[in-house]
């Protein structure tokens, strides 16, 4: 019985009507719920079990004023109080159940699966450009002496200097030789830079891009060079001053630069990566330019239109942009003619033989060396060739024969004797020492001299020339300082000069001079030069296409045969 009654008091509290207040309560509780469970379900997925619920024993009466406690709608049973709630809560099972529930997995932390499609990109590293080290230089001495401006050639790289190269440019340092100047400039250069700073320290090269220098003082390494080639030369020492900075810059690339090849190959039998100077250095010899353009199969109207008319355009031979003063060879099968390309008229003018002193061109080449000279348009020639092409008599022709448009006729060639050895001291003043080294110039002057009879103007022309100094002949020595003005200047053998000479002296030109330079660049006696990196190789490949330059290669000697012979066969 008791049992009983207490169904039907728990039946009757059930059919109670609902309070408005807890209505109202338990839809906004259930809207708060649902969005808890949205952020909890984002963390943690949870699978929702469907069970049926116990209903609860039922509660004492509540307190006036106090409200129920609204049943969680996950826990809702079938039955409710009224139909509107409900219907309340079946359509909010329906709207969770319509959402795509988690799945359960062993780990606790979410899926990559389960994260947000940003998510999933994995953040690329933003490349970042490393510049290179810069590299270190290490220079020989005989760089220096090659050119003392050598020290700001080498862009933003750092340049460093061994204690020995100083001492031995101080040995350089006094005399009247193009390398004693060298010396001389390079220690200016070096003191003007250290004014407010010290040597064994990295200072900035104002002409350079970023570089720097700095005198090297440990000449001490692991690796001893003066050890591993039993002696204590200057050599040796310099190469023990690349293996400290290699020690003492583990990252930096180190190059040492000499223009000497031995001690470049010592070098790099130390691992020491070395090179030579490469600034002023021909790349291609062969490829040189020659002045002068073979043009086979040409029309014979266009070379009967040359020796009527003494002239044709450019295109007429097929070409379409000409060089200045290009000497061209015009052939067909039956005619040729020789011409050249005038700037100032813009036409190929055709050129004949002509004699300077009785001396006659004997091939085109040599007609196209006496017409560079003898062209008053042009200021600066220069003329290569292998011995017995001609190259100094043509020059020596050609000078004498205007000497009237100029106030005097200046014969220069260096002094270096064959082979670089010297001869030793010589008796007697400046002129008589240097006698035997202008015997070469003297020797053409008398091949000269030797077209005419001793009574004829021309020949006491040249004594009197000489006597009167209207004809000069001086070594290089002391061209230096002076201003050279209404001169016909000829520098014989300039490929045993540097490109830095070659440079001091055309700017001695003054107004009306004219300059000739003739060489053979494959016949050099100087040190540490060679037909890359010799003067004469430097001007022909800078100065070229210049409206007031003039270039020919001599090819076909016509000294001897004998001389021909030597030059084919040995």
């Amino acid at each position: 019985m008791a049992k009983r009654k207490l169904k039907d008091e728990f039946a009757d509290l059930i059919k109670t009507p609902a309070i408005p207040s807890l209505k109202t309560k338990k839809t906004s509780r259930t809207e708060k719920t649902v969005r808890a469970e949205k952020k909890v379900r984002a963390v943690k997925p949870v699978k929702i079990a469907s069970r049926p619920l116990k209903p609860r024993p039922a509660k004492p009466l509540h307190e006036p004023g106090e409200q129920l406690a609204a049943p969680v709608p996950n826990e809702v049973g079938t039955e409710t109080a009224e139909k509107g709630t409900a219907r309340s809560v079946s359509a909010k099972r329906k709207t969770l159940k319509t959402k795509a529930e988690p799945v359960v997995h062993a780990r606790k932390e979410p899926l990559i699966s389960d994260l947000p499609e940003s998510a999933h990109e994995t953040p690329k590293p933003k490349a970042v450009k490393v510049r290179g080290e810069k590299k270190i230089f290490v220079i020989d001495t005989s760089v220096i002496l090659y050119n003392h401006d050598s020290i700001n050639n080498f862009e933003d790289n750092d340049v460093a200097i061994p204690i020995t190269v100083l001492e031995e440019l101080d040995n350089f340092k006094k005399g009247n030789d193009t390398k004693n100047f060298e010396a001389r400039e390079f220690i200016r250069i070096i003191d003007t830079l250290s004014e407010n700073g010290m040597l064994t320290d990295w200072i900035p090269l104002v002409k350079s891009k970023g570089g720097k220098f700095k005198v090297v003082m440990n000449e001490k390494s692991e690796l001893d060079a003066r050890l591993i080639f039993d002696d204590n030369k200057p050599d040796h020492r310099i190469l023990n001053a690349a293996l400290a900075l290699t020690q003492e810059y583990p990252g930096r690339k180190v190059v040492l630069v000499s223009k000497d090849i031995n001690l470049r190959l010592k070098a790099k039998s130390l691992n020491i990566a070395a090179e030579d100077f490469l600034t002023g250095k021909i790349k291609d010899v062969e490829g040189l330019y020659t002045g002068i353009s073979t043009i086979n199969n040409l029309s014979g109207k266009i070379i009967d239109k040359l020796y009527q008319q003494g002239y044709c355009l450019p295109k007429d031979i097929g070409v379409k942009n000409p060089i200045p003063n290009q000497y061209y060879i015009l052939r067909n099968t039956t005619t040729s003619a020789l011409a050249f390309y005038n700037a100032l008229t813009k036409k190929v003018e055709r050129l004949e033989k002509r004699p300077a002193f009785r001396i006659t061109p004997r091939n085109a080449e040599q007609v196209f060396a006496m017409h560079a000279i003898l062209n008053p348009e042009v200021k600066l020639v220069t003329l290569q060739g292998v011995a017995g092409t001609g190259k100094t008599l043509l020059a020596l022709a050609a000078a004498l024969e205007q000497k009237r448009n100029f106030k005097q006729v200046f014969l220069a060639r260096p002094i270096v004797p064959l082979s670089n050895k010297d001869i030793g001291f010589l008796p007697g003043d400046i002129k008589s020492k240097i006698n035997p080294y202008m015997e070469p110039l003297y020797d053409n002057l008398k091949f000269i001299q030797s077209q005419y009879s001793e009574k004829d103007k021309e020949f006491k022309n040249i004594t009197d020339s000489l006597e009167n100094e209207k004809l000069v002949i001086q070594p290089l020595a002391y061209i230096r300082g002076r201003s050279i003005s209404n001169v016909c200047f000829i520098v014989d053998e300039a490929q045993n000069l540097t490109p830095h000479e070659i440079k001091t002296i055309i700017t001695r030109a003054g107004q009306g001079t004219k300059i000739i330079f003739t060489g053979d660049i494959y016949q050099i006696d100087t040190p540490y030069l060679d037909a890359q990196s010799n003067g004469l190789s430097y001007l022909i490949d800078k100065v070229k296409h210049h409206s007031i330059y003039a270039h020919v290669r001599l090819e076909k000697g016509e000294r001897s045969e004998l001389a021909n012979l030597a030059n084919d066969l040995l």
